[in-house]
């Protein structure tokens, strides 16, 4: 454990990714090829606990779901507030065990060195040596027993052992990125919950889209599929990843979207959960897709919906592709056929088929700068949808979202951004009402002294987004710092 994975690093030192790269971006911490040294960590994070993890609270959420179905009354688990107590009994007995080796092996450090003394002492001397040295190390050895404090490196190495029982670590390759799957859910449902993009279809095991290769570690299969991998493939390590969950740290070769191109054309017959009207001229639609033929999109794209008597329109999606199952999508009264159906209104259960995704007003993922997101009005949808995505990933050092609008609806996801304000020490609302791009950047100039060294996404209506990126880029901000989408009016 001389090297630890970001995820594994922030993790352990109880606080974000994204806080761990703010750090390694303020040169406070050393990288070597993507990880931390142990050594490092310590210095950075010298308090490690194990009472007061913050992880150890997320057991009782997924202790359910981990524990084995049995009809057995004898291989029955004790209750999981038993079986938590258990185990932070047996990490501080852990954390015990290994100072005392540790000091052990300083002390047989210390006898080498006396011993060596004595061979090359005269032979006259050489007795009262070999006495003194007996004396001292019976001192040496009574304090072992006493004076053993548990040490920083072995409270790490403890707290490592006990998340490893409670989620398991995979790393893909060839990208490099990391999550972890927590209780029993599958490889692949992680890495959606994730925010990654790993290549799926059908996600139950019919298709072997998700077929992926198992290079290290050890897996274990949580449900039966139809898909039938050849008898070469299982001998080379291939499994279906919506099928496996992870035993141990894993390490898997699997295709990943990394741009918008490499998500595949779909479409797909889904239907309306839910309609509610946020106001008069403006409801938000919750459309299901079924549980065989999730939508694979990126964060910030857009779908066409398209009704049952051939009313469409594209809209963009207000929801975080690590809910794939469930879009939420903001429609406004138009004069429009959509429009008309959608506000008779239409009834849950209604069939609608989403065809997408579209567009390439996309999170840039590996970018850990600061972001500033910018909505207008109804541009909220999108940058909705990217800001989850970013919370959900947890790289990006920090966020602030402007909002203005003019609609009477006001700022109608305000809730939404109160409640990541409150959850999220790095997450700053600004809502505005001015309908002005100018004295939108005024406020940005006035929060941010430096805009250079910020990401922006902005949404919104054309006039508003080309003048607010013209604002931007004259005070040197780079064309690729800049990304936009223009939405309806």
């Amino acid at each position: 454990m001389d090297y630890l994975s970001l995820s594994r690093a922030a993790r352990l030192a109880g606080v974000t990714r994204a806080e761990l790269q703010r750090r390694i971006r303020r040169g406070e911490i050393p990288t070597f090829e993507g990880s931390v040294a142990v050594s490092d960590l310590l210095r950075a994070f010298p308090a490690v606990s194990l009472a007061d993890d913050a992880a150890l609270e997320r057991v009782e959420r997924i202790k359910t779901d981990a524990l084995p179905k049995t009809d057995g009354q004898d291989a029955a688990l004790p209750s999981p507030h038993v079986l938590v107590a258990r185990l932070r009994a047996m990490s501080r007995t852990l954390v015990e065990r290994m100072s005392a080796l540790s000091a052990a092996e300083n002390l047989l450090d210390q006898v080498d060195e006396r011993l060596q003394v004595l061979v090359d002492s005269p032979p006259a001397t050489a007795p009262k040596q070999a006495r003194e040295t007996h004396a001292w190390f019976r001192h040496a050895r009574a304090s072992l027993r006493t004076d053993a404090l548990p040490d920083e490196r072995a409270q790490l190495f403890a707290k490592d052992t006990f998340l490893r029982i409670m989620a398991a670590n995979v790393k893909l390759i060839p990208s490099g990125h990391d999550y972890f799957v927590e209780g029993n859910e599958s490889i692949l449902d992680a890495s959606v919950r994730a925010g990654l993009n790993l290549n799926y279809g059908c996600s139950s095991g019919n298709c072997g889209a998700c077929k992926a290769r198992l290079i290290s570690g050890e897996t274990r299969r949580i449900r039966e599929h139809d898909y039938v991998l050849s008898e070469r493939e299982k001998a080379m390590g291939y499994l279906l990843t919506c099928s496996h969950t992870a035993v141990t740290d894993v390490v898997i070769e699997a295709a990943e979207a990394l741009t918008t191109s490499d998500i595949p054309h779909q479409e797909i017959r889904a239907s309306l959960r839910k309609l509610e009207h946020i106001s008069e001229n403006l409801v938000s639609l919750n459309v299901q897709t079924p549980r065989t033929q999730t939508l694979r999109f990126m964060s910030g794209q857009r779908v066409r919906l398209t009704l049952e008597d051939g009313a469409s329109r594209e809209l963009p999606i207000a929801s975080c592709p690590c809910n794939a199952r469930n879009l939420w999508f903001y429609v406004r009264r138009g004069a429009d056929a959509f429009s008309d159906a959608v506000f008779k209104p239409l009834r849950p259960g209604h069939l609608i088929t989403v065809e997408g995704p579209y567009g390439r007003f996309v999170l840039t993922e590996d970018a850990p700068e600061p972001a500033v997101f910018v909505a207008f009005g109804d541009g909220i949808a999108p940058v909705k949808s990217l800001i989850e995505h970013a919370v959900s990933i947890d790289v990006i050092e920090s966020f602030h979202l402007y909002w203005d609008t003019e609609y009477p609806e006001g700022h109608y996801q305000g809730r939404w951004g109160r409640a990541l304000t409150d959850a999220l020490d790095n997450f700053q609302l600004t809502p505005l009402m001015s309908g002005r791009p100018d004295d939108v950047f005024a406020v940005i100039r006035a929060d941010h002294e430096d805009l250079r060294g910020l990401r922006f996404y902005l949404a919104g209506p054309e006039a508003p987004i080309l003048r607010l990126s013209e604002l931007i880029r004259s005070t040197g901000v780079a064309d690729e710092r800049i990304a936009c989408e223009i939405t309806a009016s």
